[in-house]
């Protein structure tokens, strides 16, 4: 590949960023310090809460450096130094109910967010216990998910055992068909989110309103969520331990996976 001048560089976190203790080593720590130092601006593109970021980028230092949060799969976008909210969409409240009721039809976990962590019907499963400790938030129980939710969310997220992803994903996509978009994001995940919301079309507005291109993007991702970013991304990097469709989306595979600073050498290959 010839050389692009990257200036953004979106990170996926799970899988990506973080290895499996969801822990950025020091190695990987020092090349987002080098590449910020060179004037490129860090973006954490994640599917999780914006809540569930913002103590990672203050480790980061993003408050300090000027990065972003790009939460909820692209739902939204947050300017850290300022707290500036630069982008969101937010779920139709309609279909909160309707989203409740079809993963009790499919015998699924489904949960939402609140300002101070996850909120389910269903804090035991042990797949929706997955979510507080990715996030590392606390989880709170209610009643009836539906009538809580009065507020604006941005996205719900059904939790479920890796064998079921395929068939639960089917009937939600034909059952909310050109209403919501639903897709996986990890094996025991499938995000619902509003139609046209992913990582790709809020990073191209967030790119547009700096006076840059696509080319002045590099996207790093292991999971099916990630395939839009990979794609868009002047340079798209897939991990070692990303999904097969994941890699086949990407201008390279890194070597090294999450658990050795594949991150790291992507930024000491493209941007150094």
């Amino acid at each position: 590949m010839e050389k692009k001048d990257i200036r953004v560089l979106a990170l996926d976190l799970d899988g990506t960023l973080t290895n499996d203790q969801k822990v950025v080593t020091p190695a990987t720590r020092a090349a987002l310090d080098a590449a910020a130092a060179k004037g490129v601006t860090i973006v954490l593109a994640s599917g999780r809460p914006t809540a569930g970021i913002m103590p990672l980028a203050k480790e980061l230092g993003l408050d300090k450096k000027g990065g972003c949060i790009l939460s909820y799969n692209g739902g939204a976008i947050i300017d850290c130094a300022t707290g500036e909210t630069l982008y969101r969409k937010q779920l139709d409240a309609k279909y909160v109910p309707q989203l409740c009721a079809f993963a009790r039809e499919q015998g699924v976990v489904i949960i939402t967010y609140n300002k101070q962590g996850v909120v389910t019907e269903s804090p035991e499963d042990e797949w929706a216990l997955k979510e507080c400790f990715t996030c590392k938030l606390p989880m709170q129980k209610v009643e009836d998910l539906a009538a809580y939710v009065d507020y604006p969310i941005c996205k719900m997220l059904i939790t479920l055992d890796p064998a079921r992803r395929g068939e639960v994903l089917e009937a939600g996509r034909k059952r909310f068909a050109g209403e919501i978009d639903l897709y996986p994001s990890s094996p025991f995940f499938i995000e619902a989110v509003p139609l046209g919301v992913a990582k790709d079309v809020s990073l191209g507005s967030l790119l547009e309103s700096r006076g840059l291109t696509r080319d002045n993007l590099m996207a790093c991702g292991d999971g099916l969520n990630d395939c839009s970013m990979i794609r868009f991304a002047g340079v798209g990097v897939a991990m070692q331990n990303a999904e097969p469709p994941v890699k086949e989306a990407a201008d390279y595979v890194t070597v090294a996976d999450n658990n050795h600073d594949g991150v790291a050498e992507a930024i000491e290959k493209f941007i150094f």
